[in-house]
């Protein structure tokens, strides 16, 4: 069998493999081996078509007789996947470049929380609060105050404070640094779209992302149990002046069914953004019934401030819907080799304590995190809808 790739695949290809040599596993053998990928118990193998499908723009999703179609949703970039097997059931424009606003701090997350431990503790610098951008969202860090590691956390994920970001940022060697990391992290995940500027998700020229590159960050980011336990987190104190605390709500409104958002069961985050040029944004994944579903939501043309947490709800009750019923488009995992198994540890477990579990005994309450992988295949017949009169927005 011979297969092709893009330009767009050779590149993901020569990031990925420092030896230069690529492993690609046939549709049989990405699925069987050692374990099985959470979520396909049951679920017949089906081929992966090759990765430079979504690079094409508009609609693209394989529906099987009598399935649901896709919600009709006003995003510039839209997609939905199963977060265990890493398959993309569904996707609108999945690698046009478009501003992330704050979802780029999962990206932050996944480069910067294995650095520090939560308890480690840290007296704020004024220069560490310095270069904040204007009208940025905030926590309250104040300089002179004392912090843990876990409250500065907190603080990003649930008020996506730009001064928390700003403070771990001159932790793990300065902005600069911080951002070059960022870029290289995105690179070893196969995720070619995101340029990084401004590690908060602040407004910069030249700062971009996909919904494909949100969404790997995302499952990724399930992998590690003290990100899924922030991410999840509905509330929680900060610390405030003279050992004080002060209550700080996560802003998703989808977990915590604030102004009029109604909650979505089984939410698990991820992360929300707002910023004039991004519009907003998000990036959200939902437990049900053993499966995980994933959706990322950029820049909805419609519904106000709260069209982007009603697109996501319809978004993800179309990927619960569909299961079994749709064949993949893609995969999150790029032209990465497939892991079989993987590592997980309870949310309460100390950092780094995590234990080797097959991935079919995961469960999400009690891990806190998914993983898995899919192969990819290659002469998957594939519907291509387009959105017509859509404009496509290009960063």
């Amino acid at each position: 069998m011979t297969i092709g790739f893009s330009p767009r695949a050779t590149l993901s290809a020569c990031a990925l493999c420092a030896a230069g040599m690529l492993l690609l596993a046939s549709p049989v053998a990405a699925v069987g081996g050692s374990g099985a990928d959470p979520g396909t118990q049951g679920r017949p193998k089906t081929a992966m078509p090759q990765p430079a499908l979504l690079n094409r723009e508009g609609t693209h999703v394989r529906l099987h007789a009598g399935a649901p179609e896709t919600p009709d949703v006003s995003a510039m970039s839209w997609l939905v996947a199963d977060a265990g097997t890493g398959e993309v059931l569904a996707a609108h424009n999945a690698h046009v470049k478009l501003p992330p606003a704050s979802t780029l701090k999962t990206l932050f997350a996944l480069t910067v929380l294995p650095a520090f431990p939560g308890g480690v503790r840290h007296t704020v610098s004024h220069d560490e609060l310095m270069g904040i951008g204007e009208g940025s969202s905030l926590v309250g860090v104040v300089a002179g105050n004392t912090y843990k590691v876990a409250d500065l956390w907190r603080g990003v994920f649930l008020n996506s404070g730009n001064d928390a970001v700003h403070v771990l940022a001159a932790l793990n060697g300065g902005w600069e640094h911080t951002a070059r990391q960022m870029q290289a992290k995105a690179r070893t995940l196969g995720a070619l779209d995101t340029h990084v500027v401004s590690p908060d998700g602040y407004d910069a020229d030249g700062q971009v992302s996909s919904a494909y590159d949100l969404a790997v960050f995302g499952r990724a980011g399930l992998r590690n149990p003290d990100f899924a336990r922030y991410c999840s987190t509905a509330e929680a104190a900060f610390p405030g002046l003279g050992g004080a605390t002060y209550e700080i709500a996560n802003t998703n409104r989808l977990l915590t069914g604030a102004k009029g958002v109604k909650p979505y069961p089984g939410l698990i985050g991820i992360k929300n953004g707002y910023t004039t040029n991004a519009g907003n944004t998000l990036v959200a994944a939902a437990h049900r019934n053993g499966r995980t579903v994933l959706v990322t939501v950029m820049h909805p043309q419609q519904g106000g401030g709260l069209g982007v947490y009603e697109e996501a709800r319809a978004l993800l009750d179309w990927g619960f819907d569909a299961s079994g019923h749709v064949d993949p488009v893609g995969s999150l995992d790029a032209l990465r080799p497939v892991a079989h198994t993987a590592q997980a540890a309870s949310p309460a477990a100390a950092p780094h304590a995590a234990a080797s579990r097959p991935a079919s005994d995961w469960d999400w309450p009690t891990t806190g995190a998914v993983a898995g992988g899919a192969g990819l295949g290659a002469g998957a017949l594939v519907i291509a809808l387009r959105r017509k009169g859509k404009p496509i927005a290009r960063g």
